[in-house]
């Protein structure tokens, strides 16, 4: 299929329904429902250079961050389809109340712009979820309402402080940095 034609308006609303039904499946983490969405589960989160892939992995994945955020939901702003995605902005809401990472919980919320590309392969398998996001806005929020004259929050400031330094050294997945130029020769 060439880049410039989209796929029939029959594929493009029963991608958007699995995208839909997966979302939903998330928050309501029904974790079984969530991964019969993918014949093979891949999460890929650009911001931390991070890939989870399999069942295994993707089930640690909704597990770590649920345990973080247990509250997590999404508001959806836009659906738009291309060739072989559903593109996704929505906002990422949650409560921060177990750790995250190496991040102990602050308590704080936070409401994060991201944007998650649903990639679908030639039979019309969705085969990966690339999720675009900043993490500083979300690290941001979760300490910008601890009050820094309380010694408590302190000692949560700096927990977080130091969980987001250790983090800050982890190495990049290599499948994230193996790019090829597209042809766009056609």
């Amino acid at each position: 299929m060439s880049r410039f034609t989209l796929p029939s308006e029959e594929v493009l609303r029963a991608r958007e329904k699995l995208v839909l039904d997966h979302f939903h499946d998330e928050v309501t983490q029904d974790w079984d429902a969530t991964l019969s969405t993918f014949p093979h589960p891949h999460y890929e989160l650009i911001a931390q250079m991070l890939v989870h892939d399999g069942d295994g992995e993707v089930r640690e994945y909704y597990h770590d961050t649920r345990v973080a955020f247990p509250d997590q939901d999404h508001e959806i702003i836009a659906f738009r389809h291309s060739v072989d995605a559903v593109i996704v902005e929505f906002w990422l809401t949650g409560t921060h109340l177990g750790p995250l990472g190496k991040i102990p919980p602050t308590g704080g919320t936070h409401r994060t712009r991201m944007t998650a590309y649903f990639i679908f392969d030639e039979n019309e398998n969705l085969v990966t979820e690339r999720i675009y996001f900043d993490q500083l806005t979300i690290l941001k929020q979760l300490i910008g309402g601890l009050d820094k004259k309380k010694p408590k929050d302190l000692a949560k400031l700096a927990g977080a402080l130091k969980g987001a330094l250790a983090m800050a050294g982890t190495e990049p997945d290599p499948r994230l940095l193996d790019t090829a130029t597209p042809n766009l020769d056609d």
